[in-house]
């Protein structure tokens, strides 16, 4: 309890100075990184560095004419490793892309879950956020001691379910046991890496 609310005087402090300096983009970075450091288990500057690494993939993803056109990836970014997700209408364009995402500095590997097809509508879109926040809500029930379920990043495509995060294998067993019985769940991908119990 001392460590979060040391955490949260600094963010304070940190933001006055920001704020009287008149920048707003580091403000919002700052917010973002303060917020997600005090429940974090990766370190604030890999929080930094997963921000500025799928900032530099998006801007991949917008500069590729005919990736923009015949696609939609998401990306997600934790513990400087890349997941795509989404669908896309080539497979080579897709693995065209996730070698250049893989060039980007720090990137410790890519995981590319791409599923070739016809692009989601947005009925399915809507689907698939429906789905990562039933999978998150059910996260609150875990039943382990001091486990915060904000160290679980979700994401859902087309009823497949992804987890990434630093956990104990312990918490992870637990959190895929929950997801696995999420109404609408199709799969869950394991993409978690592991800590000591």
């Amino acid at each position: 309890m001392k460590t979060n609310t040391l955490a949260i005087k600094a963010l304070i402090i940190g933001l006055t100075a920001i704020l009287l300096s008149g920048c707003a983009a580091v403000v919002v970075t700052g917010v973002a990184t303060g917020a997600a450091v005090a429940h974090d288990r990766r370190t604030a500057g890999t929080v930094v560095e997963d921000q500025e690494i799928k900032w530099r993939a998006m801007a991949l993803r917008r500069q590729d004419r005919e990736l923009a056109e015949n696609s939609n990836i998401d990306i997600d970014v934790f513990n400087m490793q890349v997941l795509l997700t989404g669908q896309a209408e080539n497979a080579e364009i897709v693995e065209a892309f996730a070698k250049r995402v893989g060039t980007i500095q720090r990137v410790r590997s890519v995981f590319n879950e791409v599923a070739i097809g016809a692009q989601s509508t947005w009925s399915e879109s809507a689907s698939d956020s429906m789905l990562t926040a039933r999978v998150k809500s059910a996260m609150f029930g875990l039943g382990i001691e001091d486990f915060d379920f904000s160290r679980v990043n979700v994401t859902s495509s087309q009823g497949s379910v992804f987890l990434m995060g630093l956990l104990t294998p312990t918490e992870a067993d637990a959190v895929v046991e929950k997801a696995r019985f999420v109404r609408g769940v199709k799969r869950v991908v394991k993409l978690f890496e592991y800590i000591d119990e």
